[in-house]
Formats: C-alpha cells, sequence, structure tokens
C-alpha cells in the first residue's frame, strides 16, 4: 500500500489480466477441460470491454474521456477493415473470373498429393517473398491450396497451419514487408542488419517446419482410394463445365505481385485486381453483369451457372465463398478489439507493464527474454503489431544499449514475438483474417503451424544460451574509446 508505483502497476494491468482470464477460461477451460463448447470470441471480448469501462468508472474517470480514447484507437483499426472488405471481394472476383479455379485445376493436375503440405508452405514462402505481405499471399495462393487440399482430402487444419507459416516467412524476412520496415524503424536498425539477425531464428524454424510438413503429407496419398481418385477426376471435368480457362486470368495475380513490389497501399492493391478480374468474368466467363456483381457482395456460388453438378460435388465446397460481407465476423471482432485497446489506454496499462518489468532485468539473457515476453503479451492485449513495433522498440531501445546487446537482437525479437505469433491467436487481426479466408479457425491451425512455434522456441532458447545474442559494437568501441583516454 505505501508503494505507489506497486499500486499504479496493479491498477494499470488489472483489465488487461482480467482480458487474458476471460480468454483462458473461454477458449481452454470451458472445453477443454470442462467438455464444453468454445465460448465465442466477440463476447469474451464485449465483456472484457464492459469489465474494463466500469473499472475507470470506479477510478473516477467519465464516459467523455472513455469514448474518446475508444473512438481514437477504432479509428486505428479502420484501415484493417478495409483489407478484410477488400480480401472478400478479391475472393469473389477471383473465383467467378475463372483465376482461382484455373490454379486449382492445374494445381491439382500438377501437384502430387504425397506432398500437399510442404507444396503449401514452400509456395507460400515463395509468393510472399516476393510480394511481402503474408495476408495478401494467404489471400491469393493459399486460397488456391486450400481448395487442391479440400480436393485430396488432406487434413485442412495442417494444410492451413503450412500456408500461414509460408506467409508469415516471407512477411518477416522479404525487405517489401511493412512489419519487416516498420520493426526496423522502431529500433533504429538497417533493414539488411534487421533481415540478417532473423535469419538466425527464422531460417532453422523454416528448416524444422519444412522437414515435419516432408513427413506429414505421404499420409494423404495413402488413404487416396479409387473412390477418391474418381471424384478428383470429377473435381477436374466440373471445373472445365463451369470455366473458360486461359493465360489472361492470371493477370489479377501479376496485380497483386506488381502492387507488392512497387510498395502501393494494399487496400489499393487488392481492389484493382478483383476490379480486374471481375472484367475478365464478363469477357471470359458466361455469367451476366448482375451475377457478377452478386460475386463480389455476397461471393460466388456454384448456382449461378447452368451447368449440373453431381450431388457430391467438392466443388461446391471449394468456390462457394467470398464476397464483400465473408469476413464481417473479423470485421466485428476487429472494432471490438480495439474498443477494448482504446479503454486500456486510459490508464496507459500496457507502457506502464512494461516500465514494471525493465525495473527487474539485470542480465543480458534477461532482457531479451524480458523483451520477447513483452513483444507477444503486447502484441496479443493491442492487437497491432505496429504499435508494438514502437512501444517495445521506444522501452528497450536503452536497455539494449545499457547492457552492450545489439539492437538488431531487438529488431529481430519484436519479429520473433510479434509478427510470428500474431496469427495463432483468434482475436488478433491476423488470426481472424487467416480463420476466415482459409476456413480453418486459428486454434484448428495453430498446432500444426509449426513455422512460428519452433521459430519462438528457437528465440527463447537463444536466449536462454546466449546464441546469436550479438554484441553492440558502438557501446564496445565507446568504452575502449574511454580507457584509451
Amino acid at each position: 500500500m505505501n508503494d505507489d508505483k506497486e499500486i499504479r502497476f496493479l491498477k494499470a494491468f488489472l483489465p488487461i489480466g482480467f482480458f487474458f482470464c476471460l480468454l483462458i477460461y473461454g477458449l481452454f477451460v470451458h472445453p477443454v477441460i470442462m467438455g464444453g463448447s468454445m465460448l465465442p470470441l466477440e463476447i469474451i471480448i464485449l465483456l472484457a470491454l464492459s469489465f474494463s469501462i466500469l473499472y475507470l468508472f470506479k477510478h473516477g474517470y467519465n464516459w467523455n474521456t472513455i469514448e474518446k480514447h475508444i473512438v481514437k484507437k477504432v479509428g486505428e483499426a479502420i484501415p484493417i477493415v478495409l483489407i478484410l472488405f477488400a480480401i472478400g471481394v478479391l475472393i469473389g472476383s477471383w473465383i467467378i473470373s475463372g483465376t482461382i479455379p484455373m490454379l486449382i485445376y492445374y494445381g491439382i493436375s500438377m501437384i502430387n498429393p504425397s506432398w500437399i503440405y510442404i507444396f503449401s508452405f514452400l509456395i507460400c514462402i515463395i509468393f510472399s517473398l516476393l510480394t511481402g505481405t503474408s495476408w495478401g499471399s494467404a489471400g491469393t495462393i493459399g486460397v488456391v491450396m486450400m481448395g487442391i487440399s479440400q480436393v485430396y482430402g488432406a487434413d485442412l487444419a495442417i494444410s492451413a497451419g503450412a500456408i500461414v507459416g509460408g506467409s508469415f516467412f516471407g512477411d518477416k524476412l522479404s525487405p517489401l514487408s511493412d512489419t519487416t520496415n516498420i520493426a526496423s524503424l522502431a529500433t533504429d536498425v538497417k533493414l539488411f542488419d534487421h533481415i540478417h539477425s532473423m535469419l538466425f531464428t527464422t531460417g532453422p524454424a523454416a528448416v524444422i517446419a519444412g522437414i515435419i510438413y516432408i513427413f506429414l503429407s505421404p499420409s494423404i496419398n495413402a488413404t487416396t482410394g479409387v473412390e477418391e481418385l474418381s471424384s478428383i477426376k470429377t473435381t477436374l471435368i466440373e471445373l472445365e463445365q463451369l470455366f473458360n480457362f486461359n493465360i489472361i486470368l492470371l493477370l489479377p495475380l501479376l496485380v497483386v505481385i506488381y502492387g507488392s513490389v512497387t510498395k502501393r497501399p494494399i487496400f489499393i492493391t487488392l481492389l484493382s485486381s478483383a476490379w480486374v478480374a471481375m472484367i475478365l468474368a464478363l469477357i471470359f466467363q458466361s455469367f451476366s453483369l448482375e451475377e457478377v456483381f452478386t460475386g463480389f457482395k455476397s461471393g460466388f456460388n456454384v448456382s449461378m451457372s447452368d451447368i449440373e453438378l453431381s450431388k457430391d460435388s467438392k466443388v461446391l465446397n471449394i468456390l462457394n465463398r467470398g464476397g464483400l460481407y465473408n469476413l464481417i465476423e473479423g470485421i466485428v471482432v476487429s472494432l471490438l478489439v480495439f474498443a477494448f485497446i482504446g479503454t486500456l489506454d486510459v490508464l496507459n496499462a500496457i507502457e506502464v507493464s512494461i516500465r514494471k518489468l525493465m525495473s527487474m532485468i539485470s542480465k543480458p539473457y534477461q532482457l531479451v527474454v524480458a523483451c520477447l515476453s513483452a513483444t507477444w503479451v503486447t502484441n496479443l492485449t493491442t492487437s497491432n503489431q505496429y504499435a508494438t513495433s514502437f512501444i517495445i522498440g521506444t522501452a528497450f531501445k536503452d536497455k539494449f544499449d545499457k547492457m552492450r546487446v545489439d539492437r538488431k537482437v531487438l529488431s529481430r525479437s519484436i519479429e520473433d514475438a510479434g509478427t510470428m505469433m500474431e496469427n495463432l491467436a483468434p482475436w488478433t487481426p491476423s488470426g481472424i483474417f487467416m480463420s476466415l479466408t482459409l476456413g480453418v479457425g486459428a486454434l484448428e491451425y495453430a498446432p500444426y503451424q509449426f513455422m512460428s512455434l519452433c521459430n519462438i522456441v528457437i528465440a527463447y532458447v537463444f536466449a536462454f544460451t546466449g546464441i546469436a545474442i550479438f554484441k553492440s559494437r558502438k557501446s564496445t568501441d565507446e568504452e575502449e574509446s574511454r580507457n584509451h583516454t
């Protein structure tokens, strides 16, 4: 009671602690231990938001102050909402234009089902490295690989895990990636020094994940019988009947690659690709303008075609998706999360909690461990990797300098525990996006997202053992200069 700093810390941390307790109970204790179903994430967040508002009232804050912070923070979610809308439209337009069906068709014809998981992983790595975007990779080539996985009867949770892992590999290591550049800027580290440092943790994690996917893949071929092979052949025939394929249908994909390489805003890039796809649909496919617009709004549906499909057609499951409202659930969750974060800003809760953590650090390994831990907690609380990068970067920079640990370890740790971990949580924008885009919940694919799981384990192991914990040359040079004088 006499320690004023301790009181401020407890006061600031309580809403955060309550939020995580609700998540643990609703997403783990209730479904796993008590045998019930997983509680709705929207209601969990709404309950945390309500508690936080009442808690602020108790401590003397008025509604105008609370509302001001909520509105400000929800405003920061608008770019995410726009991207979610754009991805829904993109998927619907790519399907009705024939782009996704064509890629699925040739993917089924060319990819050996025995290696579907490792193919999904590697293709998404290549695409995300070229474009620097995990969301763009999963929302385009990732959707194609999920369609192929469905046709072959692969485990969709494993496929989704491979796709997400491959997509975030490039998002982390590509010089075109926004999170990579933000982490570099937030810590005042040169971009390619930052990327070089990340290779020490991300490289081994990718190799381990790839080996696991290689071992998991052959199980698919072993379970593919005559009936399944017949179903695959039927799927190919039905895709040919529904759409006219030609190489020009790759144009929407090239628009995404061009927009990413030239660093155009992702919303503009995705929407431009969708409009190009719409034009191609009107030129090459047999759908009317009304049906194309319906595909934009509500997603594609095979009932738009006059072709009669088989009763158990897999095409129905692959193609009936997309549209402006396809990711509406994710948009609602995103807005609620950012509203909750706005209430935390009233107390400056996250910064106060980090300052408390900093006071307990005395050794380099503790510093890196604390940085990793503070990053994933901050990211999971703020649901914003950009904010996390600057919060952690600003809080830890001086401490890294004082303890003579190179800042590229700091920038790497921000991505190891932030960029790579965010997609595993179902309430963060990345977790929401991946779940709704790929059709597999974050908690379902998380156990098979070996890229991120291995990456975070390696990051902590390196922190405790001192491997790749580079010494700061600047601090060492300054010390030697003082000794000479």
